[in-house]
């Protein structure tokens, strides 16, 4: 694909959609927790998880589709690779039935940019795809929590709310119990085989859209290993002869090989994220994710030698000076770096797994020498790395608890077209719009035009998305790259014991640990001192963090872990 055209990695990262912004920033960084209600009871509490037997008689059955078969199959929970020339000719139907009724379905959904005219040609051509007349209710996505927040507290719910799990903070998860249907009588067991496309997402993602003891949720899926790719310049690294660091010891080297202030280059941006995994800390994405149960007891990932460890070398990079100094300012987290990292300022630098297709697409014209890639994941001390599953989705669509069975089944109607594999014709529509008016093909190339750019971005694929999916024919090279790299580091990859879980944390404990993340910053630049975080870590436990591991260990005591 070009810089203009529809991504089709399905889900952080999926969110790729939100490539190359602040926004997918702050949702790689950030992550808050989730709910679903221990009992399952309605009216009981609004704490807790659901898994285990409880779980397993709400999830739809999985069928896996035999549509598409893709270039480079799923392993090790990678996405799966399409990297063939796309043939419009030779594009399968995934959806042989209109399965819609023509009701009207009213969609509130976050949006980044300037919304298209309701009554556009994209918009129609789905709407008559799926038999359905969706009306859409976009609003800005910068702001969308406020927004969310104040329209769930109405009684004027749209039929359909589109809810990212980093907007579900504060009274949000308890609002989506009160306001949002049970889709179980049409989705659990077999009767999902109704909706194939739906059947074929996997079973992980699935039980991400447990809430409150049912399944409300129609997920985005996404790929459980870690998204945060080391990438480096190899057309610099392959001139200068620079070899890909296989431990901390060799990446500490390299850096200051690399660094030459006065010729304003340094080795790399802040490389906290890497850190963590290099030194197998416990994901920070979300907060049940930060736990784990080692040795019969639960232990939270600021407790570990490891997050201390990899602090510690964190600030010794920027202590060394081979950190840019953009990022010893702070900004590297909060900006794109990507085009001080395209002029060579810095040669190293972590970011989704994205932008490894939309650096080097971007850089195509006018820099063709430019080699961007990912190099694998180390583990510090030069052996194998130890690496910690992220969730398998955290975007969902909810269906109003006062819609009628009519608009529930048109929505499911519409989730089972906009759910199509890559490789069909409903998903070729519902990524790239119309051919001809939205998109051509050059060279096994789609492509969208000015038109397509402004009405084809991210609307109905926030219904339902397809299993993780990462297809590059415009560059084959880099989705081959992208897809290898998730399965070799997929082979490392554990899940920890609330892995896939939904989980909401009593509020008294909501905000324990926020400060943590401003600290690791603060020790990284040399402002603070490890030790400060082993103190904060001991006021975190008498301050709750300790009650808060008995919370957790009776929630696995009654659920048991999700992981496997």
């Amino acid at each position: 694909m070009t810089p203009n055209a529809a991504s089709a990695a399905s889900g952080p990262s999926r969110r790729s959609f939100l490539a190359s912004t602040a926004v997918a920033t702050a949702a790689v960084a950030g992550g808050m927790p989730l709910l679903a209600a221990c009992g399952g009871s309605e009216g009981g509490s609004r704490e807790g998880t659901t898994s285990g037997k409880d779980a397993e008689k709400l999830l739809p059955a999985f069928v896996a589709s035999s549509v598409v078969t893709p270039d480079i199959p799923s392993r090790n929970g990678s996405a799966a690779g399409f990297v063939r020339p796309v043939e419009l000719a030779g594009l399968k139907t995934s959806v042989p039935k209109k399965l819609g009724k023509g009701g009207q379905v009213t969609v509130m959904s976050p949006f980044w940019g300037s919304p298209p005219k309701s009554d556009n040609a994209y918009y129609r051509a789905m709407n008559d795809l799926a038999g359905v007349d969706v009306r859409w209710q976009n609003q800005d996505g910068n702001t969308y929590d406020q927004k969310l927040g104040a329209v769930l507290a109405s009684s004027d719910v749209p039929d359909v709310v589109v809810v990212p799990g980093w907007n579900m903070g504060g009274k949000i998860p308890s609002a989506i119990i009160s306001k949002f249907a049970d889709l179980g009588p049409y989705l659990s067991g077999d009767k999902v085989k109704e909706y194939p496309n739906l059947a074929a997402i996997p079973t992980d993602a699935w039980r991400r859209s447990l809430f409150g003891g049912k399944l409300r949720g129609l997920p985005m899926p996404s790929s459980y290993v870690p998204n945060i790719v080391p990438f480096y310049r190899k057309d610099v690294f392959d001139k200068e002869g620079y070899d890909v660091p296989r431990s901390a010891d060799d990446f500490m080297a390299l850096a200051k090989e690399i660094t030459n202030a006065k010729a304003k280059r340094w080795a790399c941006g802040d490389m906290k994220w890497t850190a963590f995994n290099a030194f197998g800390v416990m994901s920070g994405s979300e907060k049940a994710l930060g736990w784990n149960l080692v040795d019969g007891k639960l232990v939270h990932r600021a407790e570990t030698e490891e997050y201390l460890e990899a602090l510690e070398w964190t600030r010794k990079l920027f202590a060394a000076g081979v950190v840019h100094p953009d990022a010893r300012l702070g900004k590297s987290q909060a900006t794109d770096p990507s085009t001080k990292f395209a002029a060579g300022e810095f040669l190293i630098y972590n970011n989704d797994i994205s932008s490894w297709w939309g650096q080097q697409a971007a850089q195509a014209a006018q820099n063709p020498d430019f080699r961007i890639w990912g190099m694998d994941i180390f583990g510090h001390d030069g052996g194998d790395p130890t690496l910690y599953a992220t969730n398998p989705a955290n975007i969902f669509a909810f269906v109003n608890k006062s819609a009628s069975e009519a608009v529930i089944r048109d929505v499911l109607a519409l989730a089972n077209v906009t759910a199509a594999p890559y490789g069909t014709k409903e998903y070729m529509l519902t990524n790239y719009g119309v051919e001809g008016t939205h998109y051509t093909v050059k060279d096994g190339v789609p492509t969208k035009n000015d038109k397509g750019n402004i009405e084809v971005v991210n609307a109905y694929v926030m219904i339902a998305s397809p299993a993780p999916t990462i297809a590059r024919p415009d560059l084959p090279d880099v989705g081959r790259g992208a897809v290898e790299w998730q399965q070799r580091m997929g082979a490392f990859t554990k899940k920890t014991t609330f892995y896939g879980m939904q989980v909401t944390e009593p509020a008294r404990y909501t905000n324990l640990s926020n400060n943590f993340e401003q600290l690791e910053d603060d020790i990284i630049r040399g402002r603070k001192k490890v030790s400060d975080m082993q103190q904060a870590v001991s006021d975190w436990r008498s301050k709750g963090g300790d009650r808060l591991r008995d919370w957790y260990k009776k929630l696995l005591d009654e659920n048991g872990s999700a992981a496997n």
